[in-house]
């Protein structure tokens, strides 16, 4: 899978996801400094990595799925970012996100590596979006092919459905 960055080329470490696979378990770090393990997690969820929410397009994509969040049921959205955990609070806050969870890969990127989407030579997580259904199988997977474009949002949300 070739993604860029700009235009360039960019090295994904980590193993690829692809449909059917089962989600791999990975430790994340709450806006409250605690660590999260993915295995605690149920039901239907999407995974969506984004470099930094701080940033246009992560901001249009982290208010987009916040606001279709709301509208659904039984359905858990998590943002991943290598953001530090007081930045993403911080910033949901003044953003009024509350229909996502904000979760930070910085300490460990275990999300990263479980996942595919650690970038190697940013030091950050590329755009992506992972379907997880209740059986903890991957049912939607978009490695975005330019990092600074937006995922197909209607494929991710016709998969949370």
């Amino acid at each position: 899978m070739k993604v860029k960055f700009k235009g360039n080329e960019i090295t994904l470490e980590g193993k690829e996801i692809k449909v059917g696979d089962t989600a791999p378990d990975f430790i994340a770090t709450d806006n409250g400094l605690s660590a999260v393990n993915s295995k605690d997690f149920t039901g239907k969820r999407a995974y969506v990595s984004v470099p930094s929410i701080d940033t246009p397009v992560c901001d249009l994509e982290v208010r987009k799925f916040n606001e279709e969040a709301a509208k659904l049921n039984n359905v858990k959205i998590y943002v991943i970012s290598m953001d530090l955990p007081f930045a993403q609070g911080r910033w949901c806050g003044n953003e009024g996100i509350n229909a996502v969870q904000t979760l930070s890969d910085y300490k460990d990127r275990s999300f990263g590596k479980e996942f595919g989407t650690y970038i190697k030579e940013l030091g950050l997580l590329t755009r992506a979006v992972f379907v997880v259904d209740e059986k903890n199988k991957v049912t939607h997977v978009e490695y975005c092919e330019e990092v600074t474009s937006e995922p197909n949002y209607e494929a991710a949300l016709n998969a949370l459905k």
